[in-house]
């Protein structure tokens, strides 16, 4: 019914940036929102950032100021700039989207993850 596909991650030097990008499709009617989380090894899984449909972000609190994400409606996409990187920010981040499909049922969607490491 609904896909959502990851892109962007890759191996980076501490300090340094990556853009993740996230495409949804499918029979979508609305996406109401979006989200990126992350499950590093040995640990749950945590919320990054959302993003409601209006436009109003969330992030948590070990990312504030470094990491920004953005929303293109008309093309349900949804972006996550991550600016000075650190060791810590190694993951798998994975996109999540509160989706109403054209047959009216809402449900909650995952992308299969994308690995970001950083590291020297």
């Amino acid at each position: 019914q609904v896909q959502l596909v990851e892109s962007g991650g890759g191996l980076v030097q501490p300090g340094g940036s990556l853009r993740l990008s996230c495409a949804a499709s499918g029979r979508i009617f609305r996406i109401n929102d979006m989200g990126w989380y992350r499950q590093a090894p040995g640990k749950e899984r945590e919320l990054v950032a959302t993003i409601t449909s209006g436009g109003s972000t969330n992030y948590a609190d070990s990312v504030k100021g470094r990491f920004t994400i953005s929303g293109d409606n008309a093309k349900n996409m949804v972006y996550l700039q991550m600016n000075s990187l650190k060791p810590e920010d190694t993951a798998v981040y994975s996109c999540n989207g509160k989706v109403t499909t054209v047959w009216g049922t809402t449900g909650n969607y995952w992308g299969q993850g994308t690995q970001v490491t950083v590291s020297s």
